[in-house]
């Protein structure tokens, strides 16, 4: 504990407390700062050079954690001789006061907050694949994994495990969201930027998989403060302090701050850039203006729409050039600003191809029609304030604020009030904004909001017009088109880094009122109804918030992953089952390759072509100890040369919130992963009747089959519509399928359970199911058997059953399509 503690301090607040004191131009005004902002600068800092240190030593596949603490300590060293010991403020710093009480209160309450967060290692979405990519910087040292079962598949079995993918830059797909760059070359990159994972190698390199899972924590309570900073001073501790809390009450800060995602990182990072930039240029801090171009130029290093911030940014420093008297144009921060721009969209455009992609068609797919008017009116205003700058400002600085606010308001009231679907706006888009309020921000802060906008931005913008304008850029472009649902909270973070926090600033600005002048009310009256109102907000956030304080999402499954990883030895290849094989085991491929460090593929199709798996599995014999097959029923693997033998199977339960479309989650599932796993060999299988007792040692004869469960002393599996059984060992004799089935007690309205049986693609005929398990017969010719037994591949008996579902006729939680309960399956 004490070795993270000195390691924390030592690479996440020593090199910045350097560094802010380093004795200079303005010193003394960075010293008469509020002591709380110091140290909040002092770590700030910090932060931002141990990640520009990983991302540098990870892109030259240099990265190791005691090679990072080397080089901060070069830069303190270096640090204290440039200092010479002038580093003290003396007279000139700030004594701490009271007001150093409200950012420890934050701190506690965001402490309360968020932690657990969750176990969320497993593949399958972006959450996994960022806490993967961050392991694999600490273990690997690069950005750029360097896998040894890519490189190692020969060539004629890489359809077996790797789809193309659809850009060019990439030849296909590892795990999902895993890119392969150079299959020959077996290099894999991630599909999100990695000044995130950087943090996690960071945490890992500190406290293993709990200080890589808790980063987003730390980074989710730096964008609580950074919000109550940058609102301090432009409105005011109070308000500041007011929407803080807000923050860390709100449901979606909450769940975020647990779980894997960049989010967290850009909002922290947009709002320190905004506390820096106006600092540099209101405040006329030249220190501040390259601290600014750093932390908004490592954005582009977390999310592409930093884009946006750095675009409102660098158009502030004209304007102010432009409406201010004598004002020169603030190079401090375009250089710098340019340079990091640079590299980040080299970066973009690069390694991050995939990622950048999408971003890259919506630009491209952007209407004209309104694209061409946007940059001719802003090429027409920066002339009209150039034009004007040479007579008179006055009228510029005066206006636009106006205009500004009045369009914000004007769009914003449309946006809830009026706008409908129709033609290519479709609904999801055109309710971007109502969905917004009435999910996640609430009216009464929606209406806050406006009057802020109104009363604190109009007036005060000049105070801080990058905050502004930053919030108004997100809110236009992200709201114009921004699905946004309450499905499992994931497609509704959008508006996180930016909108909400802003928002919240906005509505507690005219709540509480500016500390810097009166609006004609009494201050008393209008604190006392504003405080009532917020408290009313805050506790319709902390009800909405209440399911999520106890979950933590996926808990245990670290230690399952963990005990799987155990069977599966350094020397074994593990083969796991399809994406599409309708269940979710494929998820476990990512942790056990790049956390626990064991061979794995996943196989790209349910039905792999039975030439292609035998030749591939003679290589791998020859290469590995044993080859596993880990999966439940949904892959056709098995032929007349490849059998499998039955080592143990396991059934996992983890919690996972519910998914819903039309409200917020509230209630805590099971994701269940049931699982066998199997030594495959080859060698000629031995002929006979083929009997398969479903439950029992059936994943690799099932395709498209629901989960095993019991029932009436048996072990069973729900059909599908469509469902397949792979029949092995024909040997010409057969002559008969025997299926023991059951309707499972379908409820009144249902369909009545028909079942279609074909033989390798011949219809053997139908039965009609009924209640309780019976035995139903089917004829297979004598042609039909001894065509199956010329062949090496197994016999395919296929099932086309009549579905129905629990969820519309039993109004349960059941979104499964069920067609009858199979319990035995014979052929002889």
């Amino acid at each position: 504990m004490f070795e993270i503690i000195g390691a924390a301090l030592f690479l996440g607040y020593l090199p910045g407390a350097l560094f802010f004191r380093l004795p200079g131009r303005h010193r003394d005004s960075r010293a008469a700062l509020d002591a709380e902002e110091r140290v909040f600068w002092h770590v700030v800092l910090s932060v931002s050079w141990s990640l520009t240190v990983v991302l540098g030593l990870a892109a030259l596949d240099l990265y190791r954690f005691d090679r990072l603490v080397g080089i901060t300590a070069g830069l303190v060293f270096g640090l204290l001789v440039i200092g010479r010991g002038h580093l003290r403020y003396r007279a000139s710093a700030a004594r701490v006061t009271w007001t150093a009480v409200l950012p420890i209160v934050l701190i506690g309450l965001s402490l309360w907050r968020f932690f657990p967060v969750s176990e969320y290692i497993i593949g399958g979405r972006d959450p996994g694949v960022l806490i993967n990519e961050g392991v694999q910087i600490a273990q690997r040292g690069s950005i750029v994994i360097r896998d040894r079962e890519v490189s190692g598949l020969p060539a004629f079995a890489r359809p077996l495990f790797f789809p193309r993918y659809p850009v060019d830059e990439y030849e296909s797909l590892r795990f999902m969201g895993m890119m392969v760059r150079d299959t020959g070359a077996g290099t894999v990159i991630g599909q999100f930027p990695h000044l995130y994972p950087a943090s996690i190698a960071i945490g890992y390199g500190m406290a293993g998989l709990t200080g890589a899972r808790e980063a987003v924590a730390w980074w989710a309570i730096l964008g609580v403060l950074a919000v109550y900073f940058a609102g301090a001073r432009w409105i005011g501790r109070g308000p500041a302090f007011a929407a803080a809390v807000l923050l860390l009450l709100h449901v979606i800060q909450v769940w975020f701050s647990r779980y894997p995602n960049s989010d967290m990182v850009m909002q922290a990072g947009v709002f320190a850039a905004v506390l820096a930039f106006a600092r540099a240029h209101q405040d006329d801090d030249a220190f501040f203006g390259p601290v600014a171009a750093w932390i908004l130029g490592l954005q582009l290093f977390s999310r592409v729409e930093a884009l946006l911030a750095i675009l409102v940014c660098g158009s502030v420093v004209v304007l102010h050039w432009a409406v201010t008297p004598g004002a020169r144009l603030r190079w401090r921060f375009l250089a710098p600003m340019g340079l990091f721009t640079i590299v980040g969209l080299l970066y973009l455009i690069g390694p991050m191809a995939a990622y950048f992609w999408r971003a890259a068609v919506f630009l491209e797919n952007l209407p004209l029609i309104a694209v061409v008017p946007a940059l001719a009116a802003g090429a027409l205003l920066l002339g009209l304030a150039v034009w004007l700058r040479a007579r008179t400002n006055t009228v510029v600085a005066r206006w636009l604020p106006f205009v500004l606010v009045t369009t914000l308001v004007g769009l914003g009231l449309y946006a809830f009030f009026l706008r409908e679907p129709g033609g290519k706006l479709v609904a999801a888009d055109a309710y971007a904004l109502k969905d917004f309020v009435g999910l996640y921000l609430w009216w009464p802060m929606f209406a806050l909001t406006m009057a802020g906008l109104v009363l604190v931005a109009r007036r005060d913008f000049w105070r801080d017009p990058a905050f502004v304008l930053i919030f108004a850029a997100y809110s236009l472009f992200l709201l114009y088109k921004l699905k946004i649902v309450p499905e499992h909270f994931w497609l509704a973070r959008r508006f996180l880094p930016v909108i909400l926090p802003g928002a919240l600033m906005l509505g507690c600005a005219a709540a509480l009122g500016s500390m810097r002048g009166p609006w004609g009310i009494p201050s008393i009256v209008r604190s006392t109804a504003g405080a009532v109102v917020l408290l009313v907000v805050a506790q319709h956030y902390i009800v909405a918030s209440a399911p999520v304080i106890p979950h933590v999402e996926y808990r245990n499954i670290i230690a399952y992953v963990e005990k799987l990883s155990t069977v599966i030895g350094p020397r074994d290849l593990a083969i796991l089952e399809a994406r599409d094989a309708g269940s979710d085991i494929h998820v476990l491929g990512l942790p056990l390759a790049y956390i626990y460090a064991r061979p794995v593929l996943v196989l790209a199709s349910v039905k792999p072509d039975a030439v292609l798996f035998s030749g591939f599995l003679a290589d791998a014999l020859t290469r590995y100890e044993r080859v596993l097959y880990v999966g439940t029923g949904g892959t056709s693997l098995l032929s007349r040369q490849i059998s499998a033998t039955a080592l143990s199977s396991d059934r996992v339960q983890v919690d996972e919130f519910e998914v819903t479309t039309d409200r917020l989650p509230t209630t805590i599932r099971r994701k269940e992963f049931d699982y066998g796993i199997y030594a495959l060999t080859l060698g000629e299988s031995a002929g006979g009747p083929f009997t398969l007792d479903i439950g029992d040692r059936d994943d690799l004869h099932l395709v498209r089959f629901h989960a095993k469960e019991p029932t009436e002393g048996r072990m069973i599996r729900w059909t599908q519509d469509a469902s397949e059984i792979s029949v092995t060992g024909m040997t010409g004799a057969e002559r008969e399928v025997l299926l023991t089935m059951s309707d499972g007690g379908r409820p009144a309205g249902a369909t009545a359970a028909r079942v279609e049986v074909l033989f390798n693609g011949t219809r053997l005929g139908t039965a009609e199911v009924v209640p309780g398990f019976h035995d139903y017969r089917f004829t297979v010719s004598a042609a039909l058997a001894e065509a199956a037994s010329a062949t090496d591949a197994p016999a395919v008996l296929r099932l086309v059953s009549t579905v129905w579902s629990p969820r519309a006729l039993l109004t349960v939680d059941d979104g499964r399509e069920l067609g009858v309960m199979l319990d035995k399956v014979t052929v002889r």
